[in-house]
């Protein structure tokens, strides 16, 4: 009995690192809205912007089975990236592998996760270079339409891009000064409903230059059937 009692009051009430199975549940439904949320992001992302002038230039049969190819890659990397969340065991674990760098240091070794950051950095400053030539060239594309819209396609509408860059890339350095700004729950939805929006519009337009090229094709297409008559009387 004395022995019980005083390990009952050494005993905390309440463990330290105990997490309810509400909060727990809670948190699983931030960090799978979240995750979406990067997936979709991911999935759709700046790369539709060129899928349109992509599928223009391989045309209607090598542009869909191109397409077919890399969602099937997509899909591929997917299961791969499932099967390394779990180690050593991707089932039982016990393991979990908070980032891609974890996984790799505890499959193929410190140094391989060496070599394997110094890509992911090379990689970041890449897509850092892309994003600011290509929000540069957007900006001049918008200014030479609304140029030509005020005085006409003859007139000779010429922007500089330099200035541009260095204002995107301002922005850039002055929002990465914000502190733990990758993990805000707010930036994975915007990023997501950003995706959607420039998604549809590109569609949009799409969709208002075939509707405007529809009268003429239906010309076309009955000057091709009256003639197929004439050729057969």
């Amino acid at each position: 009995m004395g022995l019980d009692e005083e390990s009952d009051s050494q005993m905390p009430f309440l463990d330290p690192n105990y997490v309810s199975s509400s909060s727990s549940q809670s948190s699983k439904l931030v960090l799978k809205r979240t995750g979406l949320a990067h997936i979709i992001t991911a999935v759709i992302g700046s790369g539709v912007l060129s899928l349109a002038w992509s599928m223009a230039q391989l045309g209607w049969i090598a542009g869909p089975l191109t397409m077919l190819v890399f969602a099937c890659v997509s899909l591929t990397s997917v299961f791969l990236l499932c099967n390394c969340y779990k180690s050593p065991d991707p089932e039982t674990g016990p393991d979990r592998n908070g980032c891609y760098l974890d996984a790799v240091q505890k499959i193929l070794g410190k140094r391989n996760a060496w070599f394997c950051g110094i890509a992911v950095r090379i990689n970041f400053i890449k897509l850092a270079i892309v994003y600011t030539i290509t929000s540069a060239s957007s900006i001049q594309a918008i200014q030479k339409s609304n140029c030509y819209h005020d005085q006409g396609h003859k007139a000779t509408c010429g922007y500089d891009s330099t200035r541009y860059m260095v204002i995107f890339g301002l922005i850039q350095v002055i929002v990465s000064q914000i502190p733990d700004f990758p993990n805000m729950k707010w930036l994975s939805i915007v990023a997501a409903v950003m995706s959607f929006t420039y998604s549809i519009i590109g569609s949009a337009l799409g969709l208002a230059k075939v509707i405007g090229r529809l009268p003429f094709c239906m010309q076309l297409l009955s000057q091709n059937l009256h003639n197929n008559k004439h050729v057969q009387a």
